[in-house]
């Protein structure tokens, strides 16, 4: 016999007869500690309500000063007198409302038109802030039947403002940012409105987008799968909505394309300002994993298997060690022996048969990465769940061999091993943005790291009514599965009240042990988990998720950007009856599990009434169907009949009633399927709100949503996003964690919780027992803060790090930018800046200026030379041969040119040496060279000393020598300028991109190696900046001289070249 423990406060359950009781033993600490409860009979369960005693005098004071205390604190924060002085815009977009609700349609259209002439004209965004706002909330009046709450309009202006508004779930986050997009978008800039996911950016491009188009906006959409002309086209609107990967991997791709015509985004100046949408988990949660681009690499594929093997044969704590929190890996003495045994090799580290690295990533693919909480396989593919979200991403592979590691334990095909081709993290990309500002329910506990990573304020805007929900303490347990029944008695329990329940849990396998422990009491239920048959109706399970008897059991429930509507959300049970009634009809085809998703339970859910004349239009809508596909021979797949369905429903919402019974009638006489599906949606979805209404009533009466958390996240923030499911907007709800010792983060973190253990086994000698109060709470929220910190500390370090490469990564891209999409005559001016720069490090690694020439290593220096020029030296273009200057016949020279007075620079070369040929004719060779004259004396790269001029004009004459044989080369071979210059943007930028793509495997190699370095007490991110500075100045110069050499070794044989670059 199973009974409930008494943990819910009675004014939020229904009253009804007390029923006869079990026996149960109570045992009390602090007010309550601990509830013992007897294991619930394998047969059948009957659920009871536990007597709940009076509270205390001392317990309602304290509840009392609770409350006093808080309002005290509200208005002595900072945050309320921020909020205070937005009301005075909240004050004016008001007072305008009147005058604005006046306008005709094309009036109000119309003041986007005034706006941009009033910008032009001088005026501020802040001049027409006001007005503009009250325009979007008349627009959204008119075409979203939905008008911004007063606390919106402060969202609004907490995001134009560059911060970061913190809005509880259901307080219309995606409403409050069409504020701030619409007047950013009136420069003409661009404003980027970031997602977590595509379905969320697609959603609201096409929901939220009817307000931006009706005020004469162009609306743009990137997804997944669009062609490079597409994205162009999206990017160029005046508001774009697309996803953060979608971001940042069309930017890293555009610093790829190897031509102008390949960059999709708005170049120059691609960022204007940006609304990040859970900004906290884009910025935060995703900061730790890099955006990283891989080629293929290595053909070492058939070690991994064989390493898999290997790890099979180790034994932890005999032959490796393992670290949780960092997941790391280390060998014993005995485990190396026995791995080099098997592998029969003397050295695991041996540079010639390297088997350390595929040795140590099989071992991490063995303990860290499991199936069904890290990833899952389908069609013979190892596909990475996000952790965050719970979705699956395809696209995204494990770098530095762990995806191949984890490919080879699971017996799947092993693909190529990848080299990093670019990368950025979302911190850098979001830095790139002059303006940004973000949203979310939970970023207030993340202020400080806000501030000091982006230097962005987080602003708490009040709820539009006061929230309500109860949460109520955290149950401890001692083990896993005392946790778990009781999770299940608590859903048992909800489940007869009749209250719906979304059970929140870590991972895929956690949901689907629950799942099955529900079956056991026969409790429906549905399952919302990275599975493909679950996945492909998230949108139907979120729907009925706050209907009456509805259980939900969710993988992490943050970001997915649905709200639970008590008793239901009509829009969506609307589409699944018109589904219901339709597709049959429209395709003969059966749903594929794999992509549409399984059957959602709908045993204990209230049925729908629908009215007579909804039914009609709906058989009417079956019959043409019917016949269409019939009469005309169609025959729609699965997939395009849905996709009929919901460019109906699209319609419903875009089209007034009268027009789309105008359409219907016009084509009568062509049977208007999509009219007519269109009417039935209309009708169909009256019949839906009214019983969504009266259900959702029902269901506020008896407590309203009841959330349970199955485990303490990493971060209280996502703790919070799971809590704020329930009590939205002003409705009633409830929340409950329960934890166990045995959980994930308190084994990966190593924390002592055997006080815990103990304390319980004092009380009872029942593991399965929770305990509970202030004094657990503590604890745990203690523990939860160090994890905190911990992650803190990983980005903190991270973003130290990626600094010295985003300042790097900047330099570079500008570079490969100005080169792509600059005129030819820059991208020449480059070629010769580079030659230039050749010949100084030339010169500069063989002189001092405070020695004599006859010191200075010139033999050296015209070997050099001669070997970066080759043979365009010996082509007849000077008047005695260059390449057999001698020594002695520079230093002579040298010593005539530092005894001289004056020098004419038009047509200097150094005395008795051969005399460049004359290929700086017209203004603007002979300008380009007197402005290379110009740079060589005034920078700084030659020290001081006697003989300083002298080097100067020693670097003048030889750049003048490479540069006048490669323009006199390129003039006697005969090509046009156009293809001259494809040839040197193609070089540039090939061998840019070539070097850089080496330089961030020798950074990312670096970042690991420094760290070594603390054991000899230096600092590891002084020593990366240092050495990834040396890196970078040597990546440069590897780049100029390389770049010289192949367009000197191009035109001095372009036949034999021409397939190099092309």
């Amino acid at each position: 016999m199973a009974t409930v423990p008494a943990f819910l406060n009675p004014s939020f359950l229904s009253p009804k007869p007390k029923p006869p009781q079990p026996s149960t033993t109570t045992f009390s600490l602090t007010k309550p500690f601990l509830t013992l409860l007897p294991p619930p009979s394998s047969s059948s369960f009957r659920l009871q309500r536990c007597r709940l005693a009076p509270k205390p005098t001392s317990a309602v004071l304290k509840d009392h000063l609770g409350r006093v205390t808080k309002t005290w604190s509200d208005f002595t924060s900072l945050n309320h007198w921020v909020v205070r002085d937005y009301y005075r815009l909240v004050n004016s977009v008001n007072a305008l409302e009147p005058k604005i609700q006046s306008l005709s349609d094309e009036q109000l259209t119309a003041k986007t038109v005034e706006f941009r002439h009033r910008l032009r004209q001088g005026e501020t965004l802040a001049d027409i802030q006001a007005e503009a706002f009250a325009v979007v909330r008349e627009a959204a009046r008119r075409k979203l039947g939905m008008r911004h709450f007063d606390v919106q309009i402060i969202g609004g202006a907490v995001l134009h403002d560059g911060s970061i508004a913190e809005m509880k779930t259901g307080e219309g986050k995606t409403l409050v940012s069409t504020l701030a997009a619409y007047l950013n978008a009136l420069t003409g800039e661009g404003v980027h409105v970031v997602t977590v996911n595509d379905y969320l950016a697609q959603r609201d491009a096409e929901w939220m987008g009817r307000v931006h188009r009706f005020l004469g906006l162009s609306v743009g959409l990137i997804q997944r799968g669009m062609t490079a002309e597409e994205r162009r086209f999206n990017y160029r609107c005046d508001i774009t909505y697309t996803n953060n990967s979608e971001l940042g991997f069309d930017y890293l791709r555009d610093n790829l394309a190897g031509n102008s015509g390949q960059l999709v985004m708005r170049w120059p100046k691609p960022f204007h300002f940006a609304i990040v949408d859970e900004v906290d988990s884009v910025l935060i949660d995703e900061g730790r994993n890099p955006l990283l681009i891989s080629g293929e690499a290595s053909k070492d594929a058939a070690r991994y298997p064989v390493a898999a093997k290997i790890a099979e044969l180790l034994v932890q704590g005999l032959h490796y060690n393992v670290e949780l929190k960092d997941n790391s890996v280390e060998l014993t003495e005995e485990g190396i022996a026995l791995a080099e045994t098997a592998l029969e090799t003397n050295d695991l580290w041996d540079e010639n048969d390297p088997w350390a690295r595929f040795v140590m990533n099989a071992l991490k693919a063995k303990e860290f990465y499991r199936r069904d909480v890290q990833y899952i396989v389908r069609d013979g593919k190892a596909l990475i769940i996000n952790e965050l979200t719970g979705r699956v991403e395809e696209k995204r592979r494990w770098s530095e061999g762990i995806h191949q590691a984890v490919e080879a334990k699971e017996g799947l095909k092993i693909q190529a091993d990848s080299v990093i081709v670019a990368q950025i993290t979302y911190q850098s990309l979001f830095k790139l943005y002059p303006k940004l500002s973000g949203m979310t329910g939970t970023a207030k506990t993340e202020e400080k790291e806000f501030l000091k990573m982006f230097q962005i304020p987080v602003i708490e805007v009040p709820t539009n009514l006061p929230n309500i929900r109860k949460d109520l303490p955290i149950q401890a347990f001692a083990t896993a599965r005392g946790k778990w029944d009781h999770v299940r008695q608590e859903v048992a329990y909800m489940f007869r009240l009749g209250r719906p329940v979304l059970v929140g849990t870590t991972s895929v396998e956690n949901s689907e042990h629950l799942s099955d422990l529900l079956r056991e009491w026969n409790i429906p239920h549905n399952v919302l988990n990275a599975r493909p048959k679950y996945a492909g109706k998230e949108a139907e399970i979120v729907a009925q998720a706050g209907q009456k008897n509805a259980i939900t059991i969710s993988t992490n429930m943050a970001g997915r950007g649905t709200d639970i509507i008590l008793g239901g959300n009509p829009k969506m049970l609307a589409k699944e009856i018109i589904e219901d009634q339709l597709l049959s009809g429209l395709t003969q085809e059966a749903p594929n599990v794999e992509v549409d998703g399984g059957e959602i339970s709908q045993k204990v859910l209230s049925k729908i009434k629908v009215k007579s004349s909804s039914l009609a239009l709906l058989a009417k809508a079956a019959l043409m169907a019917k016949y269409v596909c019939k009469s005309e021979g169609k025959s729609w797949t699965y997939q395009k009949a849905k996709t009929l369905i919901l460019e109906a429903v699209e319609m419903s919402q875009s089209i007034n009633l009268k027009d789309i019974e105008k359409l219907v009638d016009e084509e009568s006489e062509m049977y208007p399927l999509g009219p007519t599906i269109a009417l039935a949606y209309l009708s169909v979805l009256k019949d839906c709100e009214v019983h969504c209404s009266r259900e959702g009533y029902e269901v506020k009466k008896i407590g309203g949503l009841h959330v349970i958390g199955t485990s303490l996240h990493e971060s209280r923030r996502i703790d919070n996003q799971l809590r704020g499911r329930a009590g939205r907007q002003g409705d009633p709800g409830s929340t409950r964690f329960m934890v166990s010792l045995q959980d994930e983060m308190f084994q990966k973190f190593n924390f002592d919780t055997e006080w815990a253990v103990r304390l319980i086994s004092k009380i009872t000698n029942d593991e399965d027992v929770p305990i509970e109060g202030e004094t657990i709470v503590k604890q745990l929220l203690a523990l939860q803060i160090n994890v905190e910190k911990y992650f803190f500390g990983i980005r903190k370090s991270l973003v130290e790090f990626d600094e010295v490469l985003e300042v790097q990564r900047k330099h570079v891209y500008d570079l490969r930018q100005l080169i792509l999409t600059g005129d030819s005559e820059s991208c020449s001016q480059y070629i010769l800046q580079y030659m230039q720069a050749v010949v100084d490090e030339i010169v500069f690694g063989n002189v001092d200026p405070l020695k004599h020439p006859r010191s200075w290593s010139l033999g050296k220096l015209m070997k050099e030379f001669i070997s970066i020029a080759g043979k365009l030296l010996d082509d007849g273009i000077f008047e005695d041969s260059f390449a057999g200057i001698t020594k002695d016949a520079l230093l002579k020279s040298l010593g005539q040119l530092h005894d001289s007075s004056s020098i004419d620079i038009d047509s200097f070369y150094l005395p008795n040496l051969p005399k460049p040929s004359n290929s700086f004719r017209g203004i603007r060779r002979k300008s380009s060279s007197l402005k290379r004259w110009l740079t060589i004396c005034s920078d700084d790269l030659t020290a001081n000393g006697r003989y300083r001029a002298t080097i100067n004009l020693l670097r003048k004459y030889l750049g003048d020598i490479l540069i006048a044989s490669y323009l006199n080369v390129i003039e006697e071979s005969g090509y046009d300028d156009a293809y001259v210059k494809e040839i040197e943007r193609a070089v540039l930028v090939k061998t840019l991109d070539c070097f850089w793509r080496d330089h961030l495997i020798n950074m990312n190699r670096l970042s690991s190696a420094v760290n070594i370095r603390s054991f000899g007490h230096r600092n590891p991110l002084e020593e990366y900046k240092i050495d990834g500075c040396r890196f970078f100045i040597s990546m440069l110069s590897a780049t100029r001289r390389l770049t010289v050499e192949t367009l000197l070794r191009y035109w001095s044989s372009p036949m034999e070249s021409q397939e190099l670059f092309l």
